[in-house]
């Protein structure tokens, strides 16, 4: 099995945190989506006949695309390969986008699932991220998904910025409870290179982010979810029973995948590549037919620290079985570099399976750098 990951570009504005690769110009979508189609048809090797069980529309934001654009795209994809029938296919969705005629224009599209972008319920805190809708239009935006009979919903949140006290934060997500919604991706706002939230901060115009803060919001959330009946499935994913985003669990879980557009990243086991990050030049390249992709063929060593950074994060925990067949001996290795872990408190083990306990969910790319290779 393998999932197709689809980078749509556009925003309709910038928010200060935000390092993905994005314009907030539509001007060139048509020919964008255009190019989209393309590189899918000249890629379908890429997977080596894998059937594809997710689709995934991320960006940027694709409910910019209207219901037409959706389906060509995807008519594409199921053109070239075989797509089981109870693919998971998600929209990524900003709530200002989901007014009711958009939303029943994607019930008639194979899109089952939307990723709502609401970071927020509170204005101020909104308008702090630079966010394009309000947070009356992010609950609207919910409850017309789930009176057009979209169950499979995951909202994304946000903690851990200066505006965001205690009490926000678990107003915040008692909403989601409220609501009913199934799934939760929440991360802890982090300051990127190159973005405005970088720059207000270098330039003394916002404070800096409070670690001790985010930690604590973060333990928040861990108590929140487990009274509710969710588990955390991944540092930073939620979920009701079995309601796992299949998409991201693969990629957490090393299987194959495709990434198509500008910046897009693809990995099928033996290389990794990934698109150039520039809408026109990504378009002029598929124009003449040729893929935009710098590719690199994975060592073993490569294989082996890629494991043990995705799979941390999960409640599936690193299985050391699966390291002896990157490489024999790996896990003899692993458990040696291990101890100082298991002493300090932040991993455990059953049978052969390592996981994170909660103190090492709080440094978990630590520790899983301690581990590499």
């Amino acid at each position: 099995m393998a999932g197709i990951y689809i980078h749509i570009p556009f925003c309709k504005q910038a928010c200060h945190y935000c390092d993905f690769h994005f314009s907030t110009s539509a001007k060139y979508k048509d020919e964008m989506v255009q190019a989209l189609i393309r590189e899918i048809t000249l890629q379908k090797n890429y997977l080596n006949g894998e059937t594809i069980q997710t689709i995934y529309f991320g960006g940027g934001t694709p409910s910019v695309l209207s219901a037409d654009e959706i389906i060509s795209i995807i008519n594409t994809i199921t053109g070239i390969h075989t797509v089981t029938s109870d693919a998971e296919i998600t929209l990524e969705a900003n709530p200002d986008d989901l007014d009711r005629q958009k939303i029943n224009a994607f019930r008639h599209t194979p899109v089952n699932r939307f990723s709502i972008g609401i970071q927020s319920f509170f204005d101020e805190d909104l308008q702090w991220m630079n966010r394009v809708h309000r947070a009356a239009e992010a609950e609207a935006s919910v409850k017309r998904a789930q009176d057009a009979g979209f169950e499979n919903i995951t909202v994304d949140l946000i903690y851990g910025y200066p505006l965001l006290t205690d009490a926000k934060w678990k107003h915040n997500l008692n909403k989601v409870f409220e609501l009913g919604i199934p799934h939760i991706s929440a991360y802890s706002m982090t300051v990127e290179p190159q973005t405005a939230l970088a720059a207000f901060i270098s330039k003394k115009k916002q404070p800096p982010m409070n670690e001790g803060q985010s930690a604590n919001q973060f333990n928040m959330m861990l108590d929140a979810i487990q009274t509710n009946g969710f588990e955390q499935y991944e540092i930073s994913n939620f979920c009701k029973p079995g309601q796992y985003s299949r998409h991201n669990s693969n990629y957490w879980r090393g299987v194959q995948y495709l990434g198509i557009g500008p910046s897009a990243h693809s990995f099928n086991g033996d290389t990794r590549q990934w698109n150039i990050a520039n809408n026109a030049k990504y378009i002029k390249s598929l124009t003449g037919n040729t893929i935009p992709a710098e590719i690199e063929i994975l060592t073993e060593t490569n294989r082996l620290n890629e494991y043990i950074m995705t799979s941390l994060r999960t409640i599936w925990g690193l299985d050391l079985d699966k390291l002896n067949t990157i490489a024999p001996g790996a896990s003899t290795e692993v458990l040696k570099t291990a101890r100082q872990y298991f002493e300090d408190g932040s991993i455990t083990q059953n049978n052969n399976i390592i996981t994170l306990t909660a103190q090492g969910k709080l440094y978990a790319d630590n520790v899983a750098a301690g581990l590499f290779f």
